[in-house]
């Protein structure tokens, strides 16, 4: 329905906007971004039942929120098992592995530049760009140190290349994740945009690259050792991929079943590590135990040694996104019932043309989000090529890095 100038409509404009200046106000006022989020979307699907209602219609309100909700929900459970993998990743030493390497190199902090900018750039496409840029923003930090003017260039640098290496893969971001299940794009369509997404991060770290300081950091010296199984869940990961993308591909299934598959791999794999560490404590609570001292270990004041437990890094996914997530996805999709997409669509895409369309979407991912930036173009579904699908994909990842 077009119902852009009903009051109800108009209400809601005022409720997306009033919570998204909380959002974009988050870090002013410290309170997270799912909040408002989340009682927005509430309030604005209350007005949209109420709205179609008083029209005579009682079905179209439930349907098209239950659209919404399975759209987060493939989104929401894709997301969780990857970022349960990742943390398990964490846990097991891999990247403290990685970092300790780096900083024990002796690298000139010009080489440190570029080296962290390459791995974010090559890493963050299969782990993705938000967990790379946080791995490669600790080394830079350590190496650093004091040098201010290092750390902001390097951490830029890596901000731009994990946007720009999570372009040209369904797993690098959220909008290339939400185009992929989405079906606009297949999965090797996404590698057209290697060559742009290469340009995109070579040119600004080049252009950042002339302010950088000479000389070289403090030495340094950081030990860290993989964790039993640390390597078997870097396998793990790699075979759940290739489920997500098989299961897509070639038996036309959501991917996030592939993700769950490998998901519950993980968990069975992780109940292997936990009976191995029980049997590990439990032998030495009885040597211990013969040599007279105390068995008693409080692992709440000191959870070292504690037996492994896959649900502690299930716990430690970021909750504060993904619950913002269902409030973006759900807030947009009530925009779109009351008819705002349509009418945007038919500004942009038919009136600018997709070009201008999508270079704008780009630029307005850098002003408010790419999410529901992305999310609200997904529901335009605009009829463009293969060529401005790639387009939009690629100005949405990138255009944050602004």
């Amino acid at each position: 329905m077009n119902l852009i100038t009903h009051w109800a409509g108009l209400l809601s404009v005022v409720i997306f906007v009033i919570a998204y200046g909380l959002v974009i106000l988050e870090e002013n006022i410290h309170l997270r971004k799912s909040k408002p989020m989340i009682v927005a979307a509430g309030f604005i699907w209350m007005l949209v039942a109420y709205t179609y209602m008083s029209m005579g219609d009682s079905h179209t309100a439930e349907e098209l929120v239950r659209h919404n909700i399975l759209e987060f929900g493939e989104l929401f459970l894709f997301l969780l098992a990857a970022m349960t993998f990742i943390n398990t990743m964490e846990e097991r030493g891999i990247f403290d592995v990685l970092r300790a390497w780096l900083i024990n190199q002796g690298f000139t902090l010009r080489q440190v530049f570029w080296i962290t900018g390459v791995i974010a750039f090559l890493m963050s496409p299969i782990a993705d760009n938000l967990a790379t840029a946080l791995l490669m923003a600790t080394v830079v930090l350590s190496v650093g140190g004091n040098n201010h003017r290092f750390v902001a260039l390097a951490c830029i640098n890596i901000v731009v290349a994990a946007n720009a290496g999570g372009a040209f893969s369904p797993f690098g971001d959220i909008t290339t994740l939400m185009v992929w299940q989405k079906g606009n794009l297949q999965f090797t369509q996404f590698f057209a945009l290697v060559v742009p997404s290469i340009v995109n991060w070579l040119v600004t770290a080049s252009l950042l690259s002339f302010g950088l300081p000479s000389g070289k950091p403090d030495p340094m010296h950081e030990e860290a050792r993989l964790q039993h199984g640390a390597l078997v869940v870097v396998g793990l990961f790699i075979v759940t991929i290739s489920m997500a993308v098989s299961m897509h591909n070639f038996l036309h299934m959501p991917p996030v079943i592939g993700m769950m598959t490998g998901l519950g791999c993980l968990k069975l794999f992780g109940y292997y590590l936990q009976r191995r560490d029980q049997a590990s404590i439990a032998q030495k609570l009885v040597e211990d135990s013969a040599l007279g001292i105390s068995a008693v270990h409080d692992y709440d004041a000191d959870p070292k040694g504690r037996p492994y437990d896959i649900y502690a890094n299930l716990q430690r996914a970021e909750w504060d996104t993904l619950m913002f997530f269902y409030g973006v996805i759900l807030c947009v999709g009530g925009l779109g019932a009351f008819g705002y997409l349509a009418v945007g669509s038919e500004l942009l895409y038919t009136g600018l043309g997709p070009s201008i369309s999508n270079i704008l979407v780009g630029i307005a991912s850098a002003l408010v989000d790419n999410i529901p930036v992305m999310f609200a173009v997904l529901a335009m579904n605009p009829e463009m090529s293969e060529g401005q699908w790639l387009l939009v994909t690629l100005t949405a990842g990138v255009g944050g890095s602004m």
